[in-house]
């Protein structure tokens, strides 16, 4: 697995411009030495297998994405916040994210040369030269601004690797009619840093839902992912990628978050 569960896109571009399935068979964890349950099911690696199949076989996948994470207050009590993603990719090269409602709404825009993020409320856009692949552009945006999406393993063009890559658990905890409106496979899957659960349709082999959570003791955050108004193969213009601005909008260069923040101190 990737980076999961540790950065936010809306909250990395902020700096730089400033539960139980319901279900009659449930699976338990395997435990130590226990030969008849593998750490690593291939059950588990069967089903995240047909999911990643399907999304990487897809010319282009739009969904929506409803994500909620907790950040620990002064005193240590947790606070949640949501916030939503519209998603729209274009394999092999271009993708759009925009995050409207709470907080600063954003956009992202990679057309396969160029990655712009704009931010409407304060008419200002962030724009980089990078040209490549999607898989590409994703690494080279962490590394240059923190630029992270939650469901960023659904989005490369190796699902399966990308999920499955350090292992250390994976099994099918059971099945819930609850999530999405469909029957799902549940499946839990670790490695080193991030504990995952992932709600997957039955049928369609769609991700519905993950929540996620680091290993490490600590205060680093939870979250969870819910998808939605998923649609694999649909025709879409080119200048969907485009990002937009105003004849006022300033640019900025991008930085990461903690070099943004170093900036702000006097």
């Amino acid at each position: 697995m990737k980076k999961v569960a540790v950065l936010f896109f809306a909250s990395a571009f902020a700096c730089a411009v400033a539960a139980t399935p319901a279900t009659a068979e449930s699976t338990p964890a395997p435990q130590s030495g226990d030969t008849s349950h593998p750490a690593v099911d291939p059950a588990a690696l069967s089903i995240l297998k047909a999911t990643s199949e399907k999304l990487a076989a897809a010319k282009t996948i739009s969904f929506h994405a409803l994500g909620a994470f907790d950040v620990p207050a002064r005193n240590g009590q947790p606070l949640f916040y949501y916030n939503r993603s519209e998603v729209l990719l274009a394999r092999p090269n271009k993708l759009r994210v925009i995050v409207p409602g709470d907080g600063a709404p954003s956009e992202f825009y990679f057309d396969g040369s160029t990655v712009a993020v704009f931010r409407p409320s304060e008419d200002l856009i962030a724009v980089a030269n990078v040209p490549g692949n999607l898989d590409e552009m994703l690494e080279k945006m962490y590394q240059k601004a923190g630029i992270y999406f939650p469901f960023v393993d659904f989005l490369v063009s190796d699902p399966y690797k990308a999920l499955t890559n350090g292992l250390t658990s994976a099994f099918v905890i059971g099945k819930s009619k609850l999530v999405g409106g469909v029957t799902t496979d549940v499946v839990s899957i670790s490695d080193e840093h991030v504990h995952l659960q992932i709600w997957i349709g039955e049928q369609d082999k769609l991700p519905r839902l993950i929540w996620a959570s680091a290993a490490e003791a600590g205060d680093r955050p939870r979250h969870m992912v819910e998808f939605s108004n998923w649609k694999l193969n649909g025709s879409v213009a080119k200048e969907t990628f485009a990002a937009r601005r105003t004849p006022k909008t300033k640019e900025i260069p991008f930085a990461r978050p903690e070099e943004a923040s170093s900036a702000k101190k006097p």
